[in-house]
C-alpha cells in the first residue's frame, strides 16, 4: 500500500501485513529531517519502492535535473529497486500545477517523452516505471488510442507500464472507450506493478480519480482481467484522501488477493 503520513506509527512497529510500501517520492527529497528519520525506521521493517509526481515528463521545460538528483540519493539511500512517474506534464516556467494534466496522443511526441523516460530510467539506474493518467478531456491532435500511445512510449524508452487499473477505467468511462482494449494492447512483461485506487462518480456521470474511497467493483472486474492477461505482477492500493486507519487499508489491500485468479 502507499505510505502516508498518518501511518508512520502503524508501521514503524512492523507488525502490519503487507509485502511493501509505495513513498511518493517528493515528501522525501526536501530539507525536512523528520519525514526521512520516519522512513529509514519502517524502510528497515519493509521494502520501500518509489513513486512520483514531478517529474514533468512532457512538460516542455528541460528535465529537472535538481530535483533529478535528489530522487537518485533517494533511490540510493532506501535501495529501491524501481521508481515510477505519471505520462503527463505538470509545470512550466515557474509555475506548478500540482496536478496531472494530460498531453496529446500525437505522434511528434513519441520520440520526446521516450528520450525523457529513457534519460531519467539512465540516470537513476534502475527500471524507471511510466503511469498512465485518468483523464477528463480529448484533444483535437489525438492522433491514436491512449493505449497505443502508452506503449510506444515504453518501448522506445525502454522502460516498463506502471499500470493503472482504476486510471484505466476512469478513462474509459469517460471518454468511452473499451478498457479491455486497452489491457489487451499492454506488453504484460513490460508491467513494473499496477495500482488500484477508489475514484467518485459526479452528477454529470463523468468519473473522478480520487483516492479517497474503496476499490469500486468495476475496477476489481478489471484488476481481475489484468491479471489473467499478465498476472502475477506488484499490486498498490493508493489512497490519499479522506484516509482511514491503516487497518482498513490492508483489508483492503487484501481483498486483492481474491481477484487474482
Amino acid at each position: 500500500m502507499g505510505l502516508r503520513p498518518q501511518h508512520y506509527a502503524a508501521f514503524e512497529g512492523g507488525g502490519l501485513a503487507v509485502d511493501f510500501l509505495e513513498i511518493i517520492l517528493e515528501n522525501y527529497v526536501g530539507r525536512a529531517s523528520l519525514p526521512r528519520q520516519r522512513l529509514e525506521t519502517i524502510a528497515s521493517r519493509y521494502p520501500i519502492v518509489g513513486h512520483g509526481v514531478g517529474l514533468n515528463l512532457l512538460g516542455a521545460d528541460p528535465i529537472d535535473l535538481e530535483h533529478l538528483a535528489a530522487i537518485k540519493r533517494l533511490v540510493d539511500a532506501f535501495r529501491l529497486p524501481y521508481v515510477s512517474d505519471h505520462l503527463c506534464w505538470c509545470a512550466t516556467g515557474n509555475i506548478h500545477h500540482h496536478d496531472l494534466l494530460p498531453a496529446p496522443f500525437d505522434d511528434e511526441l513519441i520520440p520526446y517523452a521516450a528520450d525523457r523516460a529513457a534519460f531519467v530510467q539512465d540516470y537513476l539506474g534502475v527500471p524507471f516505471g511510466i503511469e498512465n493518467l485518468s483523464s477528463y478531456l480529448t484533444w483535437e491532435r489525438d492522433a491514436m488510442p491512449e493505449w497505443e500511445f502508452y506503449r510506444e512510449v515504453v518501448e522506445r524508452a525502454g522502460c516498463s507500464y506502471m499500470l493503472d487499473i482504476n486510471n484505466v477505467y476512469v478513462s474509459s468511462v469517460n471518454h468511452g472507450f473499451d478498457p479491455h482494449a486497452y489491457l489487451r494492447a499492454i506488453d504484460w512483461s513490460r508491467v513494473l506493478q499496477v495500482h488500484i485506487a477508489g475514484h467518485d462518480t459526479l452528477a454529470t456521470g463523468m468519473r473522478q480519480d480520487t483516492h479517497d474511497r474503496v476499490v469500486d467493483e468495476d475496477v476489481w472486474s478489471l484488476y481481475r482481467a489484468a491479471w489473467q492477461h499478465g498476472g502475477p505482477f506488484p499490486s498498490l492500493l493508493e489512497w490519499d484522501d479522506k484516509i482511514p486507519s491503516a487497518e482498513i487499508l490492508v483489508a483492503e489491500v487484501n481483498r486483492a488477493r481474491s481477484f487474482q485468479t
